[in-house]
């Protein structure tokens, strides 16, 4: 009799994926400063650039509806893997657990672009950082939360759980998750 348990394969369907990536440049005014940044992340992603617009009116920041405060562009398939393994040896190949939220989902931040390998300095730009947006997705069975027709939430066993996701990355792109950051030293 063979052990069936020991030959039980992981179902393919549950393989993890990247969805996107995004990365996102918040400002809070318009105008020059808006345009470096839009100008960077051309530089960055090479993708099309999309402007953020205020939703509230804040008058202490001076926000008020519909005033261009970031700019943000969004990456998929291998672009998007490509780009991420750039960005995470711009942060150490080091990530804090906290950064990943209970769907799987991963966020960090660049203080400055120069640590991006293959960016230059510009001194028309300055000194810019940017927050960097992961989104993780099940092989299949994720469509049905973003259908127009019976949507219907993501089964229990079927999420991407914070650990699932550490694993991943850890495996995929060989970074350290811990809770001290190592120190640099420039």
């Amino acid at each position: 009799m063979v052990n069936k348990v020991n030959d039980k394969k992981e179902n393919p369907m549950k393989q993890i994926l990247i969805e996107k990536v995004t990365l996102n440049v918040g400002i809070g005014e318009s105008g020059d400063r808006l345009e470096k940044a839009k100008i960077l992340l051309g530089r960055i992603s090479d993708s099309k650039i999309v402007t953020t617009h205020a939703k509230k009116r804040i008058p202490t920041w001076g926000l008020r509806p519909g005033l261009a405060i970031g700019v943000k562009t969004t990456l998929r398939g291998e672009k998007a893997i490509a780009l991420l393994k750039r960005l995470f040896s711009a942060v150490d190949n080091h990530i804090n657990p906290k950064q990943f939220d209970e769907e799987g989902n991963l966020s960090f931040g660049i203080k400055e672009y120069i640590h991006i390998p293959d960016v230059k300095y510009d001194p028309s730009l300055g000194i810019i950082g940017l927050d960097v947006c992961v989104t993780l997705k099940r092989k299949a069975g994720t469509r049905i939360k973003r259908r127009a027709y019976k949507t219907s939430r993501i089964g229990k066993k079927h999420r991407i759980t914070k650990e699932e996701a550490m694993e991943f990355f850890k495996k995929e792109f060989g970074i350290s998750i811990s809770e001290k950051k190592k120190e640099t030293y420039y």
